[in-house]
């Protein structure tokens, strides 16, 4: 695409603008052409794109018409131009003008007629930053073989430009893009298959995110989303949002109660997955088909939940439902049922006896501090229940 050059027309800010944020107000009449996706016949053309392609002559064909008919003036054909112009080179346009006018790095001032940005970005009316960034975008285009580098460039060369469309793979209009944090940001919206300057825009106006976050529904489940990915990574983020949880009731509450159905769904999923099932002594038994089959149904109706429902009462029925089978189970094999007394027993056994090894009294210098009639009765009351179990156990023994 052959672009050639007329008188730029002089830039004008409206009083209702508002240059963007982290913008310069000096600069806030070159609009970023990555402020509105290229091609949209909403956005304006800035008033410096003076240019009109070669391949174009139809439409200039059709404006010196329309102009005939004697309804639009000089000015409105050329901007009707130059927007054309604009629509289909993009930020390209911009670009060639800094490309041809602007000395590339290691030319003296006297080797070419170009200037520095600094002194184009005075004549422009905007930051040597702003310079920079369109500096750069030609040049990694150049890279790619694009465009011509700035060497072969001489002012007020006109070239054949990209197309508007592949402008914003090489453009990033936010100076934050050159940090650390904010190539970390452009690389992610890369990888999301968004413009870097989407994700650039809301990282500079976090109060912008939170205000859509508090509003919107689905702004916060996309967070929410995020944020659980980003907790696999970042431990220090888990460690910050577990302290928020635990100091916030609410959310501590919540989280109790999930931990629960979780658990009560696990329980029915190790069923079916695994044939087997835990008794309420603690022992591991193989599931009977009607358990297996009872808990694969109500593990069903829980898979077909949309992911937003609640899981909490569907998690108790499957539950209790698994559990009254499991004790019908042990009740029906006699087995089964004295194993079960046996098991709960010794767990209850294990259970006092590990209470009793901790019941010391080798820290205490002197006992009276501690002493209370009370301690002394129920110690009584337990080793007389110890004497009996021993009794009952030892007639119980083989050969009594």
């Amino acid at each position: 695409m052959t672009v050639e050059t007329a008188q730029p027309a002089p830039a004008v800010q409206s009083a209702d603008e508002t240059p963007g944020e982290g913008t310069p107000a000096d600069e806030a009449f070159w609009e970023e052409p990555g402020a509105s996706d290229a091609g949209d016949p909403t956005g304006s053309a800035p008033a410096i794109v003076a240019q009109a392609t070669a391949d174009d002559v139809e439409a200039r064909s059709t404006a010196d018409d329309v102009e005939a008919q004697g309804a639009p003036t000089d000015v409105v054909v050329r901007d009707a131009r130059d927007f054309g112009a604009y629509v289909r080179a993009g930020g390209w346009a911009f670009a060639l003008k800094v490309a041809r006018s602007v000395r590339p790095g290691g030319e003296a001032a006297g080797e070419t007629p170009k200037i520095s940005a600094k002194e184009f970005a005075e004549l422009a009316g905007c930051s040597p930053e702003r310079v920079m960034r369109y500096y750069k975008a030609w040049d990694k285009a150049a890279d790619d073989g694009l465009v011509p580098y700035f060497e072969a460039l001489a002012p007020g060369q006109d070239v054949e430009l990209p197309d508007s469309d592949v402008w914003h793979s090489y453009y990033i209009s936010r100076s934050s893009a050159s940090s650390d944090r904010g190539t970390a940001i452009a690389a992610a919206a890369e990888a999301e298959g968004i413009r870097p300057t989407k994700a650039l825009e809301v990282a500079e106006n976090p109060t912008a995110l939170r205000a859509a976050i508090l509003a919107d529904p689905s702004t916060a489940n996309a967070a929410r989303a995020a944020l659980l990915d980003r907790l696999k990574e970042d431990p220090a983020l888990q460690t910050e949002l577990a302290r928020d949880i635990a100091r916030t009731d609410d959310l501590k509450k919540a989280v109790a109660t999930e931990t629960q159905a979780a658990s009560r769904i696990g329980y029915v999923r190790q069923i079916v997955e695994n044939g087997q099932v835990k008794t309420p002594a603690g022992q591991t038994i193989d599931a009977p088909a009607e358990l297996r089959a009872e808990a694969e149904r109500h593990l069903s109706l829980i898979d077909e939940l949309d992911e937003g429902e609640d899981t909490g009462e569907w998690a108790t029925d499957a539950y209790d439902t698994v559990k009254d089978l499991v004790a019908q189970t042990v009740q029906a094999n006699p087995e089964l049922r004295l194993q079960e007394r046996r098991t709960k027993f010794y767990s209850s056994l294990q259970k006092a006896t590990k209470v009793f090894e901790e019941l010391t009294f080798d820290d205490v210098d002197d006992l009276d501090t501690i002493y209370e009639d009370d301690m002394l009765q129920r110690l009584e009351e337990l080793q007389q229940a110890v004497g009996m179990c021993i009794t009952a156990l030892r007639k119980a023994a083989p050969g009594n």
